[in-house]
């Protein structure tokens, strides 16, 4: 059985978190920082869309967080690059 609750709870929570990263892009002194913050901030919407597929018992929005998952760290390997000027 699930408990809505928890759940909800849990994805308030994450929202949270979500908060606190974007106030670390916002005010992070050094493009590293940014990019650490937006890293943080994709990681914990995976980790929401995780729970919110568990939430909904829907198999698909795990698949899709998978696929985010790969495609966000690709993207900050990309980024990274372009920081340390690197071709790409």
């Amino acid at each position: 059985m699930i408990y809505v609750n928890e759940f909800l709870i849990v994805l308030l929570f994450l929202a949270l978190c979500i908060l606190f990263a974007i106030i670390r892009v916002i005010l992070g002194p050094t493009a590293p920082d940014r990019i650490v913050g937006l890293d943080t901030i994709n990681t914990i919407v995976i980790s929401s869309m995780i729970v919110f597929g568990a939430l909904t018992e829907q198999v698909i929005i795990i698949d899709v967080a998978i696929v985010y998952a790969m495609l966000s760290f690709i993207s900050t390997l990309f980024i990274s690059r372009y920081l340390e000027g690197g071709d790409f």
